[in-house]
């Protein structure tokens, strides 16, 4: 009997699950809705899980029997008191296979990563940041509870921003900015007093896949949005140092993966985040994620069956999943 292993990576808006085996071909791939219980509860995640399985299951014309190994990626897990009802939702596929949960920005560092160890850094709608040791026996982690944290960047987090910078820009606090007429355009507002109104009463609002306007304000020189986009790409860096030091990599040499559509925005932001992790650790390596994180969870189910995946694995994988027509671009 031939042996799958089972990649789930599981978010806000899609749940996605892989069958591959062991070489680095795909076999089947299911897609669903969201997962995360923070959207849609744990009832929610238990459909999306089965509806995906059984999507997967059918591609590859496989059962459950032929699964080896399975690795979760999870959004929205992120405590203690969320591993059983996490575990139980999983429990309900009727895996005999030994099975793994991790947070979701765990797959872009299995992904990512040449040895599966070091820091991923997301930053799409929201942000985190999660560091495993080369024996995956420590972690480091932030809250992943954004502004009401402390924690920032993400698409949201710029955008609250953003908007702050507008009105400060209408009250006086603030310079003028180029936002203005690019939010007024993005809502339909005639002019920032009214965008104001309508952001404030519910008329029209701004939202975190709004964010690229702000790059494309650093593009035109905006002072304001420059400013923006620093201090997004030195927050992400404090997120970094603060993993950094609890997971004591200062003297170490290691990549820091850089996940999620924020990143499409290149070096204005990427360049901050260096230059503030560099202080903290010299040795670190900034890498784009290349794979899917569904990728990275294929690489968690193997290690759950004992299995290292050769270093060829993550391409081999993604090349065959991109064949079967499961290319998973980024989005924020």
């Amino acid at each position: 009997m031939r042996k799958l292993y089972l990649g789930a990576d599981i978010g806000s808006t899609h749940t996605r699950i892989l069958l591959a085996d062991e070489t680095g071909q795909a076999a089947g791939l299911g897609v669903s809705g969201a997962g995360n219980h923070e959207v849609v509860g744990y009832d929610g995640l238990i459909w999306s899980l089965t509806d995906a399985l059984e999507q997967a299951l059918h591609a590859a014309g496989a059962t459950r029997a032929e699964i080896a190994g399975a690795g979760f990626g999870v959004s929205g897990y992120d405590w203690d008191c969320e591993t059983a009802p996490t575990l139980e939702a999983i429990g309900t596929l009727g895996l005999t296979a030994p099975v793994a949960a991790v947070n979701d920005t765990i797959l872009g560092l299995l992904a990512g990563t040449t040895e599966g160890w070091g820091l991923a850094i997301v930053s799409g709608t929201g942000c985190n940041c999660w560091g495993w040791d080369r024996t995956h026996t420590r972690v480091g982690r932030v809250t992943g509870g954004s502004l009401q944290m402390g924690e920032a960047a993400g698409a949201g987090e710029l955008m609250v921003r953003a908007v702050q910078a507008v009105a400060h820009a209408w009250t006086g606090r603030g310079q003028p900015t180029i936002l203005s007429d690019l939010f007024c355009q993005q809502t339909g507002e005639p002019d920032l007093l009214h965008l104001l109104e309508g952001l404030n009463t519910g008329r029209c609002a701004l939202i975190p896949a709004d964010a690229p306007l702000v790059f494309q304000a650093a593009e035109m020189g905006d002072a304001v949005a420059l400013e923006l986009v620093r201090w997004a790409g030195m927050e992400l860096g404090e997120l970094a140092c603060a993993v950094i030091r609890q997971m004591g990599f200062e003297g170490e040499s290691f990549e820091v993966v850089l996940t999620g559509g924020m990143f499409n925005a290149g070096d204005r932001l990427i360049q901050p985040l260096r230059e503030t992790i560099l202080a903290k650790a010299p040795g670190a390596r900034l890498v784009r994620l290349k794979f899917p994180p569904v990728v990275g969870a294929c690489v968690l189910a193997l290690n759950q069956a004992g299995i290292q995946p050769a270093t060829q694995y993550r391409a081999d994988l993604a090349e065959s999943l991109q064949r079967m027509g499961g290319e998973l671009p980024e989005e924020l």
